[in-house]
């Protein structure tokens, strides 16, 4: 989860997400300071290529990537914190995070695979997508079903 968390935190929601807030037009833009010019030529041929949706930016898109870098971003912080100092307190956060990241991912594949600017090549456009559906799925497994999902009491074994 820690690995997750910080690919999400390191990559993704501030590098991958802040690209698509800071160049309105990827088509005419000026490379900004924040992401690295390589990393926005990856991100615009990975549009390009494979993700029209990406490249179109309609409003409800940018709203998801305003989640993204409001919510997401500080969770992953306090998460890869909790999660290695092993505190439960997270377990609430992780599973609020976890069915916020579903319900954005299954919308967003949902306009991939049937929206006005589906992808042409769905089974990219799903795998590429999928830790963020199994991930999520991992968080819960791991915290949903005990109170104490990082601890345990004297006497038994290491936590799962």
């Amino acid at each position: 989860m820690v690995a997750f968390f910080l690919l999400n935190l390191c990559f993704i929601t501030y590098i991958v997400d802040l690209e698509q807030l800071v160049i309105a037009n990827p088509a005419h833009f000026t490379y900004p300071w924040w992401p690295p010019a390589p990393l926005v030529n990856l991100v615009h041929w990975w549009g390009r290529t494979y993700d029209p949706l990406l490249l179109a930016r309609p409003v409800w898109w940018k709203a998801t990537i305003w989640i993204d870098e409001l919510t997401f971003g500080p969770f992953y912080v306090v998460a890869v914190i909790a999660f290695v100092r092993r505190l439960d307190w997270i377990r609430l956060l992780a599973v609020m995070w976890a069915t916020a990241m579903v319900t954005n991912v299954t919308i967003i594949l949902s306009a991939e695979f049937a929206g006005a600017h589906a992808t042409p090549h769905p089974a990219m456009v799903l795998l590429a997508n999928l830790p963020w559906l199994l991930g999520p799925t991992a968080a819960v497994i791991r915290m949903a079903p005990s109170e104490h999902p990082s601890t345990r009491p004297l006497g038994e074994g290491p936590p799962r």
